[in-house]
């Protein structure tokens, strides 16, 4: 969806693959709920350390892209998300959140008085988060159940981490952050950081 609130189909991945930028896709349950905007906000916030990572983010839900434009104009001491700027997909044919297997959806049953199948649970999508690299590989994914918001900087640890094992070939140990001790992903490697921490 554009400023003026027209629906564009943009392959947003193909974008980040020609121009060389890894993509951070955050998928959450509802546009107008209450755990959601805190983190579209905090996303927003944090958007120029993502640009600084030359990362594109990315938000997803099911909803249609008329209601992903009334929540963009809706003021943030509403429970808006005016101001955030990237880009908002709506999957509401939830095909895509389909085939990445994140609906909540407890049950598929076939009732035969309707000759119909009922679907259970709100088919809405979990707090799934997806890191993918410059060639469009994913290199993390993670999903919180819906009550559970995301930090944001566990995101961008986990780019300046996977940065680092793409420039450097090492290795980063648990709780690895920028400027920290990486490893060689060897034995030797291995002895002589945990011998050191």
């Amino acid at each position: 969806m554009n400023e003026m609130g027209d629906t564009i189909k943009v392959n947003v991945f193909e974008e980040a693959k020609n121009n060389g930028k890894k993509v951070l896709l955050f998928w959450y349950p509802k546009d107008f709920t209450f755990v959601c905007p805190t983190e579209l906000h905090a996303f927003q916030a944090a958007l120029g350390e993502f640009e600084k990572r030359n990362t594109i983010v990315i938000g997803a839900s099911c909803d249609t892209p008329e209601v992903h434009f009334a929540w963009l104009n809706t003021p943030k001491d509403q429970g808006g998300i005016e101001g955030v700027t990237y880009t908002l997909l709506a999957d509401t044919n939830r095909n895509l959140s389909s085939i990445l297997e994140i609906l909540d959806i407890q049950e598929v049953v076939y009732d035969e008085d309707l000759d119909a199948e009922i679907v259970t649970g709100d088919s809405v999508t979990y707090r799934a988060t997806y890191l993918l690299d410059e060639d469009g590989v994913v290199f993390h994914e993670g999903v919180n159940h819906m009550p559970v918001g995301r930090n944001v900087n566990e995101f961008l640890r986990l780019i300046d981490a996977f940065t680092h094992v793409q420039k450097n070939g090492e290795v980063c140990p648990a709780n690895w952050e920028e400027g920290k001790t990486a490893m060689s992903a060897d034995r030797k490697g291995t002895a002589e950081y945990l011998s050191m921490n």
